[in-house]
């Protein structure tokens, strides 16, 4: 078999496609992005003609992957830890529904907010819908547990969590895939034609079976092949090592760790296992990236009297990610510190790249904004969002997708003069249409910004579900025709932005200006492309 040389993200695209899935459902978010990119980019992947396409957000992509799940086909679907909060109704609601064909939910939680708003644990997703979460603790894992998280899925009748994190997602590691994958699933219909049906009289059925199920998933977890127990020399402590921990506490031991190590990465717990390691030591570490879900099992539900250390009580840090350092220091063993950063190096925060159209749209903003002073601008998700920082300072507001229109809405409704929401077209499409329909319904007092780079560009520049699209869909959407504006973000263009501003913050109701510019990456990305292809043309032709 030859070995790939894979990121984490793309051994779960690849482990997919060899899993025998028939599409894969996502939308864009780092660090899970490259997981859909892989899929649409592999050979195998586009002669089956795999479902491979974007979609508008994470709810509507986890409805699709259940969709297609309903037909007995195997689906996965794609996201970062936030983007779970989006699908977080079809995702508990599935855990009662169940599955027909084999489901997996990839979601890459970002311990440390490299890009992110927060650093939540999507373990406790897994915990709270009573589903199997699986977490590999390297790229190998990453691919044989998407592999066979298909097969898992079918067994115990219920969706597979799968959650990795940054560091796991975003470093490379040689992987070995099987030689040849599963096929697709042949279309078949759930044989309860009930099943899908969450009425209450439904569900009440459904959840009993959920519960009922508990004891299988323990039990899968108990004999998985992918959770284990390695003794050790010293007894005085036992060590649980959770998914990519494990391997920030090899590092530390070389030679091998001298303490019993149980390494977990499929859920739930297993009491037996626990309970085993729990009689061979005096006390218990336990290393974990993210929350301290497995710690605070140990302590609330267990019930052992051995000690417990870990995050809850400072051992290791609450925050950020762990490395080996920080886990050698909860050790304490000697850590390997490099000679500090000079002073002379100053921190440089992003910035919005050169030649941006979104430059054009902060410095028309900001000659309006002086009239009224700060604290009237509602920003959002995306590139843009760069404009809160210097040299701009184009923004008060950056809570989750979408919360620009809506957070300008309240505050209008509040009495705020003007209320400002800046959003991009793909952050429109995702959830702030809602907020705009909300708006319209209540003739709220707001200003929309809309800016279109046409593309989704903090992640990699995808198309967005609005492109070209944006102008009839708040039409659609009730806003007056005279109060939607479309103009080419060019510095040429200023005076004509700031007149177009000043005249739509007097409006009362909801006005919408669309400063457009594709996107400069995207723009040269293109070029490069057409010329790559000319070239190509050309040498046909001559040959």
């Amino acid at each position: 078999m030859t070995k790939k040389l894979l990121l984490g993200v793309e051994a779960i695209g690849q482990g997919a496609i060899d899993g025998g899935i028939s599409g894969v459902y996502a939308y864009p978010g780092t660090p899970s992005t490259e997981i859909t990119e892989y899929i649409q980019g592999n050979e195998v992947a586009i002669e089956r003609n795999l479902h491979r396409e974007w979609s508008a957000n994470e709810k509507t992509a986890f409805e699709s992957a259940l969709g297609m799940s309903y037909a007995g086909k195997r689906s996965l679907v794609c996201m970062k830890h936030v983007g779970l909060n989006v699908a977080a109704d079809p995702f508990m609601n599935s855990a009662m529904t169940g599955i027909n064909g084999g489901l997996i939910i990839a979601v890459a939680d970002d311990p440390s907010m490299h890009s992110s708003q927060n650093e939540q644990d999507s373990r406790f997703y897994g915990k709270f819908a009573m589903i199997p979460v699986l977490e590999p603790s390297n790229q190998q894992e990453a691919y044989d547990m998407t592999r066979t998280g298909f097969e898992l899925s079918e067994q115990l009748g219920t969706p597979v969590l799968l959650r990795i994190t940054t560091r796991l997602a975003h470093s490379r590691a040689g992987v070995i895939p099987v030689e040849k994958g599963l096929p697709e699933n042949k279309l078949k219909l759930p044989s309860d034609p009930l099943q899908f049906i969450l009425l209450p009289a439904f569900a009440r059925k459904r959840y009993q079976t959920l519960l009922d199920k508990q004891v299988k998933f323990e039990l899968a977890s108990e004999v998985s092949p992918f959770n284990s127990y390695t003794d050790g020399e010293d007894h005085s402590m036992g060590i649980i090592c959770c998914g990519i921990a494990l391997n920030y506490l090899l590092e530390n031991y070389p030679d091998g760790c001298p303490y019993p190590i149980l390494k977990i990465v499929q859920y739930p717990l297993s009491s037996k296992m626990i309970g085993y390691l729990e009689e061979q030591v005096d006390k218990l570490l336990v290393i974990e990236e993210g929350y301290p879900i497995v710690e605070e099992q140990l302590k609330g539900f267990f019930g052992y009297g051995k000690p417990v250390s870990g995050k809850l009580d400072g051992t290791l840090p609450r925050t950020g990610e762990l490395n080996p350092d920080i886990v050698a220091q909860a050790l304490k063993l000697p850590t390997q510190h490099g000679e500090a950063i000079p002073g002379l190096v100053a921190n440089r925060p992003p910035v919005l790249c050169k030649g941006c159209g979104h430059h054009d749209l902060f410095r028309a903003l900001d000659e309006v904004i002086a009239d009224y002073g700060d604290g009237h601008v509602f920003s959002d998700i995306g590139c843009y969002t760069l404009g809160v920082l210097p040299p701009y300072h184009s923004g008060n507001t950056c809570v989750d997708m979408g919360s620009s229109v809506t957070m300008a809405k309240g505050a209008a409704d509040a009495g705020l003069f003007p209320a400002i929401a800046v959003i991009g077209d793909s952050t429109f499409t995702h959830s702030g249409i809602t907020g705009l329909l909300d708006a319209v319904y209540e003739k709220s007092n707001i200003l929309i910004m809309i800016g279109d780079n046409e593309s989704t560009s903090m992640t990699g520049g995808q198309n967005s579900s609005a492109l070209g699209r944006i102008e009839s869909l708040c039409l659609g959407a009730g806003v007056h025709p005279q109060h939607i504006h479309v103009i080419e973000a060019l510095p040429k263009n200023h005076g004509e932005l700031v007149d177009l501003i000043r005249h739509e913050i007097q409006y009362h109701g909801v006005s919408v200006i669309i400063p457009r510019r594709e996107c400069i990456q995207k723009s040269a990305r293109r070029i490069s492309e057409n010329k790559r292809q000319m070239a190509a043309e050309c040498l046909k032709i001559n040959s």
